[in-house]
């Protein structure tokens, strides 16, 4: 959105649209102006999408998500038809994904109890309440590294309609550091029984990720399989061949992987029936006297 709505063609049906509020720049007006401006100037009654984009302008580099989805909460009434909410829709030009400023998104979701999509950004300071979401159906956190408090929050939530999960796990260097007992409660799949689709990214640990879901019972429901974008190799690899059949699968996403040309063919010749994204394959790098270090896809 413009930085001021004379400047937006507001389209006739709102409600037909999805919303993204953000600032222009730095130099941009602040975002709290901006959001005001928006009510002003658009009728929000039967909005279903919104999202929340760039906060951050050069008189306020420090604030968080907070600040900004604190005026929305301000305005939940004029917000009850919002099913669907996006926190930190910031590129890389912006602001670096470990830049970002989240917060306790608990205020949010509590003020917005019927979303059925909720994705956040970021994870510096990000907090999660452990509790049951009756209505969420789909839930991404996006980050080059979610710290474990939250992965174990969420872990041990209950979400009885949650179909689509996908978690950036990323690296302790930015906020990360899960490892594999972290995600006990999740891989158990008690608190999820409707799950199809559970991507478990970016994982610095990525081997010893996939150890622990090739034997978690939660994997026999699921339709999608997604450890992509980490640091995934040959011994990840074979525990997961290792593990519970994974032919029922539709999709096992590995794609930007360290799996050796051999073992590639491997998965492919065991699981025939599943479409296994081995696409983007990475060469270790060499540096700090480390031989062969992996990375993930999205860190900085």
């Amino acid at each position: 959105m413009a930085d001021w709505p004379g400047e937006v063609e507001i389209p006739a049906e709102p409600a037909a649209s999805a919303w993204r509020v953000a600032v222009a720049g730095f130099d941009s007006i602040a975002y709290t102006e901006l959001f005001d401006a928006f009510l002003r100037g658009v009728d929000t009654a039967g909005i279903s999408a919104f999202v929340i984009g760039s906060w951050v302008t050069s008189d306020e580099m420090e604030l968080t998500s907070a600040d900004a989805f604190a005026p929305l909460i301000a305005a939940a009434d004029r917000f009850a038809n919002l099913r669907h909410l996006f926190v930190g829709d910031i590129e890389s030009w912006q602001w670096e994904i470990s830049w970002i400023h989240q917060a306790d998104l608990t205020p949010l979701l509590r003020a917005f109890p019927n979303l059925a999509t909720f994705g956040v950004r970021g994870s510096e300071n990000l907090g999660w309440e452990r509790r049951a979401y009756p209505e969420l159906r789909e839930l991404t956190f996006q980050s080059g590294g979610l710290p474990p408090e939250v992965v174990r929050a969420v872990a041990s939530s209950e979400f009885p309609r949650l179909t689509d999960l996908e978690l950036y796990l990323g690296t302790e260097n930015y906020f990360g550091g899960s490892e594999a007992h972290d995600l006990d409660d999740l891989l158990a799949g008690t608190g999820f029984p409707e799950l199809r689709y559970l991507g478990l990214r970016n994982a610095e640990n990525a081997d010893e990720i996939a150890a622990a879901v090739a034997h978690a019972p939660i994997v026999a429901r699921l339709e999608v399989l997604d450890l992509s974008l980490g640091a995934l190799g040959d011994e990840g690899a074979a525990a997961l061949l290792a593990g519970q059949p994974l032919t029922h699968l539709k999709k096992l996403d590995l794609h930007h992987h360290f799996i050796s040309e051999p073992m590639q063919e491997r998965l492919r010749e065991a699981l025939p029936g599943v479409e296994v994204d081995l696409s983007d394959p990475q060469e270790p790098d060499d540096w700090d006297d480390e031989v062969e270090h992996r990375f993930v896809s999205v860190a900085e």
